[in-house]
């Protein structure tokens, strides 16, 4: 049975991250590389290496000290557009904890590393102190994602039943509310 580690990234580890997290993108969302969506896959040191309210874990294989799998956290609510508006003014930045590119490269699913990753940014979330609440979103398609975060916490909006405001384009997103206790 292979064992990993879940640290803090390093600055040595944000390569191999960004690898990670760009084959998500590419693979299981099917999106590619957004610059509008993804800039923080870019440049993760300044999106959750510096800021002190926001995180990057890596879950690292204890056979090669390859990192297989990221998750992040920051302090940003949901922007409106493109997410509805009454979701962003329900999780206001720097009151909410946003869970972001919880990502496990396929050879390594299914061995409770996504769930180890997000215990540990829970964990960061609560020694904060300043969080309110716990968001995030996910694609539906993602492999193994709904059945992940339906397990840790409960749907808030679901877009693909959801008709939208006016003059906004619903999306294939589905919106987790996790506790934060």
């Amino acid at each position: 049975m292979r064992e990993y580690s879940i640290r803090t990234a390093a600055d040595g580890d944000l390569d191999a991250a960004r690898a990670v997290m760009l084959d998500a993108v590419y693979h299981d969302f099917g999106t590619g590389y957004v610059p509008h969506w993804h800039a923080d896959i870019i440049d993760p040191a300044a999106y959750y290496l510096r800021p002190p309210r926001h995180t990057l874990l890596v879950a690292v294989d204890g056979t090669d000290g390859a990192v297989v799998a990221t998750a992040a956290l920051d302090a940003r609510g949901p922007a409106h557009p493109p997410n509805p508006r009454w979701l962003a003014e329900r999780y206001p930045s720097g009151e909410t904890a946003q869970l972001r590119r919880v990502c496990v490269r396929p050879e390594h699913r299914r061995r409770g590393l996504a769930a180890r990753l997000v215990a540990g940014l829970l964990d960061f979330a609560r020694e904060d102190g300043g969080y309110r609440s716990v968001y995030l979103h996910t694609h539906p398609h993602s492999p193994g994602a709904l059945g992940l975060w339906q397990s840790l916490g409960k749907i808030v909006c679901d877009e693909r039943d959801d008709p939208g405001e006016p003059g906004r384009a619903t999306a294939d997103v589905v919106h987790f509310e996790i506790p934060l206790l």
